[in-house]
């Protein structure tokens, strides 16, 4: 297991105020996270009742205040605000004047680098961009998820090292990203983890279906096996009837699917295309067995537009 190494003391930043924009699920854990390691969070931004409780449970006692108050107050500002909405808040504080010289500006959107933060920068801030690679509840477990967390990192040349002690203080280990590489590396951890939860959500409902009392306790041992192995080995983990060529089964499953879980199928189908085109290119699935295979899938994507229209 790898171990968090804790910065040159030379290299840490200054015991900072901090503020966060947008108390959302990630904002507050990481001010309380920062909170741990010495700094000092002073102000927050919440509109609605469950952003207001979450601020209140993870950082006690912070001032509650509009997000131009926070900017005055904090000399770290987390913008912690949906992707969509980011770009805006960046150009309106600048414009408004709340943005202060000096001032370190973060946000922790996995799609933007720090080009995002220019107009902020224009303003005399400082830009960082920091991603934690983790998905968080709102709840007080999210500090402690931070311990050993990879974030996506990007800044200036002349704030990497304020940038990498700031992560290592929250408990977690930069990767250094480029910023052309952004929406590429967001893309592949929605790939992973979003999607991730929708598979393994469709999965426990159809065990339910099936008659399944405890469909999390029958899947945690097999889906932790899996991640792990998938974790160790990539493709060479890949098993199930895709991956040895059994297309009767996968056909079977294609019309059980059809009966009981018709909202199911597509996704099926397009995992079970995207396993044997892996299985194939890394000598899984012998090419015999794949043509009645992807014949089987071919025949399921025109089932399902026939039955569409």
């Amino acid at each position: 297991m790898s171990t968090v190494q804790q910065p040159d003391p030379k290299d840490r930043p200054a015991r900072l105020t901090v503020g966060v924009v947008g108390a959302g699920r990630v904002g507050p854990a990481l001010a309380a996270s920062l909170q741990l390691a010495g700094h000092r969070p002073v102000a927050v931004s919440a509109v609605s009742e469950t952003s207001r409780r979450r601020a209140s449970e993870l950082l006690p006692g912070v001032a509650v205040v509009p997000p131009a108050e926070v900017l005055e107050r904090a000399d770290l500002v987390l913008l912690t605000v949906p992707d969509d909405a980011l770009p805006g808040l960046v150009s309106g504080l600048a414009e408004t004047g709340a943005v202060r010289p000096g001032q370190l500006l973060v946000h922790t959107s996995g799609r933007y680098g720090a080009k995002v933060l220019d107009p902020a920068l224009r303003a005399g801030a400082l830009p960082l961009a920091l991603h934690p690679a983790m998905t968080f509840t709102g709840a007080p477990v999210d500090v402690q998820r931070l311990a050993g967390c990879s974030f996506g990192v990007t800044a200036p040349d002349e704030l990497r090292l304020a940038a990498e002690a700031l992560v290592i203080e929250m408990g977690g280990e930069p990767e250094w990203i480029a910023e052309e590489s952004r929406p590429l590396y967001h893309a592949a951890l929605a790939l992973g983890a979003n999607h991730l939860v929708t598979l393994v959500a469709q999965s426990m409902e159809l065990l339910r279906a099936a008659g399944v009392a405890a469909p999390d306790r029958m899947l945690g041992p097999l889906l932790g096996a899996a991640l792990d192995n998938a974790l160790r080995s990539g493709d060479a983990a890949l098993t199930g009837p895709v991956a040895r060529g059994d297309a009767g089964t996968v056909a079977a499953h294609v019309s059980e699917l059809r009966r009981h879980a018709p909202q199911a199928v597509a996704g099926y189908l397009a995992m079970a295309r995207a396993t044997a085109d892996r299985a194939l290119a890394h000598g899984l699935l012998k090419p015999e067995l794949a043509e009645d295979l992807l014949g089987v899938l071919a025949n399921g994507t025109d089932g399902a537009e026939g039955e569409a229209g």
